[in-house]
């Protein structure tokens, strides 16, 4: 029998446990033995529960246990799970976790050290919760050279996109049943609503896709925060819809290009349709072509399940997961990604009229003019022209709201 440890028993802890139980038969079969569930360590009193006397507030239990193979991550963060993580490495205990902030942060280090100590660290969950990526791009695109990677990684600002675009809504009124529906965190929703929740999924998508390590700080990201109802409406008047995109590309001189941004995504493009709390992940590869990775991103049972498949997969194989999943170290990259390729850009833009943001952005169409507002689709823009066009605007004692890239289709 395998003996396993959780750490942390929040919402994806103890979706783990109920995993665990619940599919006994099949996990055992699929591992190759039976699979059980000895610790649990978490601070927090559990006195009352009926499962108390797995409860442990005691990294050191987990450790001096010879019988605990692997162990799971649900802890979140990095204060406490970094440390307790590279612990249970260095010991040669596997690591199964869904915490994506220390994947994207320390990712190559950790794998590192799994390779060293002969276990696995292994982290299906932290990118699409129940959807299967991690695996699919390590293993089954392993004969491609992967290019770009572009899509929909969070649940929440989907979610509130698409009621804005249903039900003519506003931001703070999607935000509140986002948050009622426990999709949003009540005290604090920026990481999600301002990308950077995104932000380290895609850095990890990055890293595995492009072989070394994609720094979140290094990603540009901006959220939805800025985005109202009109700027829905006019998205659809241009056959669009807005959504938060994630893109990255290996350009041809080897560089990282990157970013988290809302976009205008044409009705024509697949990840226009991809609401509610759905995601959508498209890879690029050179051989298969594009391929696309879709369903919900959360939830306790769904992001659970991926764990558990991971712990299965770390019963099963152990350190030789990590012939396929690794990238190399890097150093932070100085400053942001900047995207130099032209596309058309909508912008909104408060002071200014259309006539005079067809002198600053170039060729384009004014969308609407209202309430001292204009916005303007120019036909061509990248990171320095758009830059450029937004000291003139302030220069004419304007302000630019609002840009947003449009996908190509």
């Amino acid at each position: 029998m395998a003996k396993i440890a959780i750490m942390g028993f929040g919402t994806v802890g103890s979706g783990v446990l109920e995993v665990c139980r619940r599919n006994a038969a099949s996990i055992s079969r699929r591992a190759g033995e039976p699979v059980e569930v000895k610790y649990i360590l978490d601070v927090r009193d559990f006195s009352a529960s009926s499962d108390a006397a797995l409860f442990t507030n005691d990294i050191n239990t987990i450790l001096n246990d010879p019988e605990i193979k692997v162990v799971v991550e649900t802890i979140g963060g990095t204060k406490f799970a970094y440390p307790y993580v590279k612990q249970c490495l260095q010991s040669g205990r596997s690591v199964c976790t869904s915490n994506k902030e220390m994947v994207a942060t320390y990712g190559a280090e950790l794998l590192g050290l799994a390779r060293e100590h002969g276990c696995a660290f292994l982290f299906e969950a932290s990118v699409g919760g129940g959807t299967p990526i991690i695996t699919p791009i390590h293993q089954c695109l392993a004969a491609n050279t992967i290019t770009a990677v572009q899509g929909i990684v969070n649940g929440t600002t989907n979610f509130m996109l698409t009621k804005m675009k249903r039900e003519n809504m506003g931001f703070d009124e999607a935000l509140k049943i986002a948050q009622q529906l426990g999709y949003a965190e009540t005290k604090d929703p920026g990481d999600d609503v301002d990308g950077r929740d995104a932000c380290r999924k895609i850095a990890i998508l990055s890293s595995l896709c492009f072989g070394r390590h994609v720094y979140p700080q290094n990603i540009p990201t901006r959220g939805i925060r800025d985005i109202t109802v009109q700027d829905v409406q006019a998205a659809e008047k241009l056959d669009c819809a807005i959504k938060l995109i994630v893109w990255s590309r290996k350009n041809k001189d080897g560089s990282i290009a990157a970013a988290v941004e809302p976009m205008l995504v044409p009705f024509g493009n697949q990840l226009a349709g991809v609401d509610d709390v759905f995601n959508a992940v498209l890879v690029k590869g050179d051989m298969l072509g594009d391929v696309v990775f879709y369903g919900k991103g959360a939830g306790k049972l769904p992001t659970a399940s991926a764990v558990v498949a991971d712990v299965i997969d770390a019963l099963k194989n152990g350190a030789a997961v990590h012939d396929s999943l690794f990238w190399q170290p890097a150093q932070p990259a100085e400053g942001q990604f900047r995207n130099e390729e032209y596309a058309p850009a909508y912008v909104r833009v408060n002071g200014l009229n259309g006539a005079v943001l067809q002198t600053i952005y170039g060729k384009g169409c004014v969308v609407f003019e209202q309430d001292g507002q204009c916005a303007y689709l120019a036909e061509q823009s990248n990171d320095s022209s758009l830059e450029q066009a937004a000291a003139k605007v302030q220069a004419l004692g304007g302000s630019v709201a609002l840009v947003l890239k449009k996908l190509a289709d």
